[in-house]
């Protein structure tokens, strides 16, 4: 019995060979194929090496047949000893026979691409469409501000939407999937504030939803009971934006229109009473005024410039103590520091509270980069999840969507956009599905159009950008938008709330009849 042969070193093809006594046979390994293996004789003298000429190709994770022609014996020759991930494509390697370590990274082949199911979205004119009642006389509707789907609906559950309108009020309609003749179901109405409502979110828990109004507070409504529970007050100016802490319920931070990010702990709030009921008020614990504003705040003999607008806020998951915000100047994204504030350079007679650190902020400006001059401001952003998770979409007043890298905030290559797509206001959102394959976003002018992407691959620099999909049937400006399993709300300031679904046969139809499918449906062009 021989001595067994060594097997191949990592990343390299030079083998530990032994010496074997004469006039024997050694079986050497082959390369993996379905041909029969062979046998040769070792030269005992001077045993040869053999190397495998190949040129990296751009699929380098397809499995290639080897064939007996590409290997050939070569006495002294070098030996590529690098690393195989730090070599571009089309460079010429020395691969070992068998046994490759695999390529770190993302896998090259790009995902096929989705964009059929996304051409088949449709909507019906009578059971998709939700109305916004105005409790004013004057109107019927009164238009939507923002909407949001509950945590159960994004995991399969009742699809139960909130809507927040200009007037303060809130609907929760249940948007399940029904016939044109079956009646709506019972929708659920809060006037939880009287002034326009912002932003909207629902509870770790679904049982309470918080709003961010133009009253400059920020409002927790138990569903339950329909009654107010807390108020948060402390910015000067309407609250643009809020954010949940996703590892604490009792942690969230709101961004407004004076340019201050507050922090509030829900923990620590006074009791009051208000109409036989006891509200608890509460106070930042951390306030960051002037978060995107770099100039200085008091100017001798100048009028201090306008504050820039917080106009979103996520909590980083890469950190669970950052807070990431966007500003309606520019395109820059900026990652606080929540757990250790600075400490002020000079001491002054009235103890101001500290402002906590920046971690960093983006390398460049994305809304520079297409043509313009100026910068432009990011209306809303999103995370990604699934396939897209790491990366951060935003939709910039340049009616462009860009993606930057969750980790560092650096803007990636890959951006999304459509020739009808027009972001005119502050009111236009943007979501992702949770399956993290598709992208939502509102904004086009008076068409009332709203817009789906892939995004599937917006991870991978090299893969193919696909071209966005209309959904047309709403008139006016679609603002908020967001997704549930299998289905999209769009609400548009003609005071509809329009929901959309993929249904491949109803669109199939639709395209083979538009004059008559047009009285009933609305689909993807």
């Amino acid at each position: 019995m021989w001595p067994t042969r060594p097997a191949l070193a990592q990343r390299t093809n030079i083998l530990e060979t032994f010496t074997p006594p004469k006039k024997h046979l050694v079986t050497l390994p082959t390369p993996p194929d379905s041909k029969p293996k062979r046998q040769r004789v070792a030269d005992v003298e001077k045993p040869k090496k053999r190397r495998k000429v190949v040129e990296a190709p751009d699929n380098a994770d397809d499995e290639t047949e080897d064939s007996d022609s590409d290997y050939e014996i070569d006495d002294d020759e070098d030996v590529f000893m690098g690393d195989i991930s730090s070599v571009k494509p089309g460079t010429p390697l020395f691969l070992p026979l068998r046994n490759l370590p695999p390529i770190p990274g993302p896998s090259r082949r790009p995902h096929p691409s989705t964009l059929p199911i996304l051409q088949s979205f449709v909507s019906a004119h009578k059971s998709d469409v939700f109305r916004c009642q105005s409790v004013g006389e004057d109107t019927y509707l009164t238009p939507p501000y923002t909407c949001s789907y509950s945590h159960g609906s994004k995991k399969g559950g009742k699809p139960l939407l909130a809507v927040a309108t200009e007037q303060g009020t809130v609907h929760i309609f249940d948007t399940s999937k029904r016939n044109d003749w079956d009646p709506e179901p019972q929708r659920v109405t809060l006037q939880s504030h009287q002034n326009g409502v912002f932003d909207i979110a629902w509870s770790s828990d679904d049982r309470s939803i918080a709003t961010c109004s133009g009253d400059q507070s920020t409002r927790f409504t138990d569903l339950e009971t329909g009654g107010i529970t807390n108020v948060l007050r402390g910015h000067t100016s309407t609250v643009k934006c809020m954010a949940w802490d996703h590892t604490n319920p009792s942690l969230l931070g709101t961004g407004g229109r004076d340019g201050a990010i507050c922090l509030w702990d829900l923990r620590i709030a006074e009791s009051h009473q208000s109409d036989e009921t006891e509200i608890m008020v509460s106070r930042p614990v951390i306030t960051i005024p002037r978060a995107h504003d770099d100039s200085p705040t008091k100017r001798k003999g100048k009028q201090n410039p306008a504050p820039r607008t917080i106009t979103d806020l996520l909590y980083s998951e890469n950190y669970s103590y950052g807070l990431i915000s966007s500003c309606s100047f520019d395109g820059i994204l900026r990652l606080w520091d929540l757990r250790a504030p600075s400490t002020p350079k000079r001491k002054t007679k009235v103890s101001k509270p500290a402002k906590p650190l920046e971690l960093c902020s983006s390398s460049g400006d994305p809304t520079t980069l297409h043509g313009s001059r100026r910068p432009r401001g990011i209306i809303s952003i999103t995370p990604g999840s699934g396939p897209s998770a790491g990366h951060i979409f935003a939709i910039g007043a340049d009616s462009r969507i860009h993606t930057y890298d969750l980790q560092t905030l650096t803007p990636q290559r890959v951006s999304f956009q459509h020739e009808n797509l027009q972001t005119n206001s502050f009111y236009v959102g943007v979501s992702v599905s949770p399956c993290g394959r598709w992208l939502a976003c509102g904004g086009s002018g008076t068409q009332g159009n709203s817009f789906v992407f892939d995004v599937e691959n917006a991870v991978r620099p090299w893969a193919p950008v696909y071209p966005g999909v209309e959904l047309r049937g709403q008139r006016g400006e679609v603002g908020a938008v967001d997704w549930a399993r299998d289905m999209l709300a769009a609400c548009t300031d003609d005071g509809t709330v329009r929901i959309w679904r993929p249904d491949i046969a109803t669109s199939r139809r639709c395209l083979d009849e538009p004059e008559q499918a047009k009285w009933d449906w609305s689909w993807a062009t």
